[in-house]
């Protein structure tokens, strides 16, 4: 299936990178038109601009949190934003990210990437409440990007924001409803930034959350 790159140009100019991740980064790219067709790895209408969709939109990330190393993306999928992550982690020494994803064939395609790319990257095909609670105290950042409604990603990572962890989860357009949602049952201490990539959407910088003692 063949991939729209028209837009490389203006995603990296929203989200920089050198050049020898820029290289790694097509790549992905290609493998992820290549196999698509036969795993289904991302909704084939966003390979149109996937490099400003997926790619950019995953950069902005490492942004919000520079000088971490270790971190953990739940519900990979089709590796977005962890694969993306890991690429950019190949640079800084020590820098190591954990996918978890449940589909045995999307576990298939992070691991042919990872190693394709040289991304240090460890691919755990499991549920995320069978592992989550191995990363506690293990890990920097957790990410999880279109993946569940913000009280249950407080639910996977509270435990994980406990210990420091900072939590980056990028949000669309109902990202209040979703924080509002949330309130009634967790105390979070959170921030919002703006996407590069989409006028409507957020992502959510989350420090702290605790459960309300009356739930």
């Amino acid at each position: 299936m063949a991939v729209d790159n028209s837009d490389r140009g203006r995603a990296l100019r929203l989200t920089p990178v050198s050049r020898e991740t820029e290289e790694r980064l097509a790549l992905l790219v290609s493998e992820l038109a290549r196999w698509q067709a036969a795993k289904n790895l991302v909704s084939s209408a966003t390979l149109t601009d996937v490099w400003t969709r997926h790619i950019a939109d995953s950069l902005q990330l490492c942004g919000l949190a520079p000088e971490a190393s270790r971190w953990l993306d739940l519900g990979s999928g089709g590796g977005f934003p962890g694969l993306v992550i890991g690429i950019c982690l190949a640079e800084q020494p020590g820098g190591r990210i954990d996918l978890v994803e449940s589909n045995s064939r999307k576990c298939a395609f992070l691991r042919h990437a990872a190693r394709l790319t040289g991304a240090p990257v460890t691919v755990h095909a499991a549920r995320i409440d069978d592992v989550i609670g191995d990363f506690v105290g293990r890990v920097d950042v957790v990410t999880a990007r279109a993946l569940a409604p913000l009280p249950q990603l407080l639910e996977w990572c509270k435990d994980l924001l406990r210990t420091g962890t900072l939590g980056l989860f990028p949000k669309g357009q109902h990202l209040d409803t979703e924080l509002t949602e949330a309130s009634r049952y967790w105390k979070i201490q959170a921030s919002t930034v703006s996407s590069v990539t989409d006028g409507a959407a957020r992502i959510l910088m989350v420090r702290a959350a605790e459960k309300r003692a009356d739930q």
